[in-house]
């Protein structure tokens, strides 16, 4: 464990087919895994909307995610990209039709409408919608019925629902594009250092995530703890030349252990592999993403009927990365963690 932790935490690529898992350690320091609202309750209503968030918590989650982006007048607020057609009813909105423009974010050419380009007041005049119709075509009866949150709304919301529930719930926000935001001068990480501090956030509030090394390493010294997030392919951003086939080394966890708590690898990466049992040998504690319930989102062993949007077995795959030893699972569907978590 490194020093500061001494002191003191559509997609429609199918996941790979599970191979034999042996079973491992429980979680870390003996505690339950942690059940994340991946952007509330993204299977049951409209992402980053407090409809979402609400319902998250009532199912059982203990921490609900935002993802973080800035608008013109600087003001965090939360959607899935920056880019809202897809999340929001931008593309008919005539009085915005001028905005849409198309523009190079991290390396990708991307067209639509960008929050950075609208002010806090014109956001708020739009409305959110489901981001996966075709997926979840039951999510559609709520488009248009929630707002665009900013990143104060939920850490006040979670608050509430922590008051409502009795228990603690946390926040777990994610720095979208920090190196993008930052070449544009609307960087992320003051905003959101000033608002744990303004909340007095703590760490069984709060626990911030990114996939770029350098915007965490910019949050170090909050007393929260730090999540570094890795895909599955290439690497990030902020680190041309580094890969996070190098980052989920031993020796790669070992330096990000020097200022994060966590690692959250995509669920596929510890299949097969050393990586958990690696990343508990460096101290850090593991939380696999995005768990959910559809066929083409599960090993094809735990698939059911023919349809790719039919649910599947999805507590059998809980079953299995709760028998792994993972710290925490970040989900779509946390009602269902929660169930698979009881066993």
């Amino acid at each position: 464990m490194h020093l500061r932790r001494r002191s003191l935490l559509l997609a429609a690529a199918a996941t790979p087919a599970v191979a034999a898992v042996p079973a491992q350690a429980a979680p870390a320091e003996g505690r339950r895994p942690v059940v994340i609202g991946h952007r509330g309750a993204a299977g049951w209503r409209p992402e980053h909307t407090a409809a979402s968030y609400t319902y998250a918590v009532r199912a059982g989650a203990d921490w609900i995610e935002p993802d973080l982006v800035p608008t013109k007048d600087h003001v965090l607020v939360v959607r899935h990209e920056n880019e809202i057609s897809q999340t929001t009813d931008v593309a008919g909105r005539p009085e915005f039709a001028d905005r849409r423009t198309t523009k190079t974010v991290d390396g990708r050419a991307v067209t639509g409408w960008f929050t950075e380009d609208l002010t806090l007041a014109e956001l708020k005049t739009l409305r959110a919608v489901e981001r996966l119709p075709q997926v979840r075509n039951r999510n559609t009866v709520f488009d248009g019925r929630e707002e665009v949150m900013t990143f104060q709304e939920v850490v006040e919301l979670a608050r509430r629902l922590s008051r409502t529930h009795g228990r603690t719930i946390a926040v777990f926000p994610e720095t979208k594009h920090p190196t993008y935001f930052r070449s544009i001068g609307l960087p992320l990480e003051p905003k959101l250092a000033a608002a744990i501090r303004r909340h007095r956030l703590g760490r069984r509030e709060c626990v911030v995530q990114s996939f770029e090394p350098t915007s965490l390493k910019r949050m170090t010294g909050l007393g929260v703890p730090l999540w570094q997030a890795l895909g599955t392919t290439g690497g990030p951003y902020d680190l041309p030349g580094r890969t996070y086939k190098e980052m989920m080394t031993p020796a790669g966890l070992a330096e990000i252990a020097e200022y994060a708590d966590w690692i959250g690898p995509d669920k596929s990466s510890l299949v097969g592999t050393s990586l958990l049992a690696d990343a508990h040998a460096a101290g850090l504690r593991v939380g696999p993403y995005t768990f959910r319930a559809e066929n083409q989102f599960l090993p094809a062993e735990f698939r059911r009927g023919s349809g790719a949007n039919d649910f599947g077995d999805a507590f059998a795959e809980y079953a299995l990365y709760y028998r792994m030893g993972v710290d925490a699972v970040v989900t779509d569907f946390p009602d269902l963690a929660v169930m698979a978590r009881r066993g």
